[in-house]
């Protein structure tokens, strides 16, 4: 694990955010056409708060511990490097 991971690592979590975020924004517009049943209407407000749960527990959770993940890293490689000279 080293510092230029660190990017490919946000870029990920981004890309993840921005999927979620695309994804609830369809399921809302889709959800207002008038052309859906009330069960099918159901369905999707279940879907959609469904993926909510998902950013607001997980995310944070992920994030957590791919920050923890790249600290512990490091720190290892500088103990590992410590020792090689």
């Amino acid at each position: 694990m080293d510092i230029g991971n660190l990017y490919q690592f946000v870029l990920v979590l981004v890309l993840v955010g921005m999927l979620v975020g695309v994804g609830v924004l369809a399921l809302d517009k889709f959800a207002q056409t008038s052309g859906i049943t009330s069960k099918a209407q159901e369905a999707i407000n279940a879907s959609r708060d469904a993926v909510g749960e998902v950013s607001i527990t997980w995310m944070d959770l992920i994030v957590t511990i791919g920050v923890l993940a790249i600290i512990i890293g490091l720190v290892i490689s500088g103990f590992y490097f410590a020792n090689r000279r």
